[in-house]
C-alpha cells in the first residue's frame, strides 16, 4: 500500500527517513492491524538529500551529482505492533562509477529512475552505474531485511 502522506524532503537525512517511515506506517494502519511496516529510503551526499526525481531532467542532474562519488543510502523503518511504534535505520554506502553522458542517457531511457530515491534501482539496470557498495545490498534495494529482523527478531516466527 502506498499511503497518501506528505513526505519530508529536507532535514537531517536519518531523521527524514525515519519520520517518513513513521508517517507511512501510521497512515496505513487500521484499527484491526496487529502489525504494520513503513519504510522510507533517501540518498544523501554531505547531508543533501536526493529524493525521487520528478522528471528526466531532474534524474539526469541527480545522476550527474552522484557520478564518480560515494553516497549514503539511508532507510528508515517503522514497525507498528498493536499500535506501538518501533523504529530503526540502516545506512549503506554506494560508490558510483564515473558516468559519461551516453551512460546516463541510456539509463534514463530505461525509465527505472522513476519513483526511486536517488534516481536509480541497483537491482535492475542501475547496477551498471555502481562501482561498489559497503553495507547491506537489500537496503539499497529498498527494504533492509537484516535491520528489520533486528527490530523484530520474532517476525519470521523463529522465536
Amino acid at each position: 500500500m502506498v499511503p497518501d502522506i506528505e513526505e519530508l524532503e529536507s532535514g537531517p537525512p536519518t531523521e527524514v527517513a525515519v519520520e517518513n517511515a513513521y508517517r507511512k506506517a501510521t497512515a496505513a494502519a487500521t484499527a484491526d492491524d496487529t502489525l504494520v511496516l513503513g519504510v522510507d529510503t533517501v540518498v544523501s551526499i554531505g547531508g543533501r538529500i536526493y529524493g525521487k526525481p520528478a522528471d528526466p531532467d531532474e534524474a539526469r542532474s541527480t545522476l550527474r551529482a552522484l557520478a564518480g562519488r560515494s553516497h549514503a543510502v539511508i532507510s528508515g523503518i517503522c514497525l507498528l505492533r498493536d499500535g506501538r511504534p518501533r523504529t530503526a535505520v540502516a545506512t549503506t554506502l554506494v560508490e558510483f562509477r564515473a558516468l559519461d553522458d551516453a551512460l546516463i542517457e541510456w539509463y534514463l531511457r530505461t525509465g527505472e529512475w522513476r519513483e526511486r530515491a536517488g534516481g536509480y534501482a541497483i537491482q535492475g539496470h542501475g547496477a551498471a552505474l555502481v562501482g561498489r557498495i559497503d553495507g547491506d545490498y537489500t537496503n539499497v534495494v529498498g527494504l533492509p531485511v537484516p535491520t528489520l529482523l533486528e527490530l523484530a527478531p520474532g517476525l519470521l516466527g523463529a522465536d
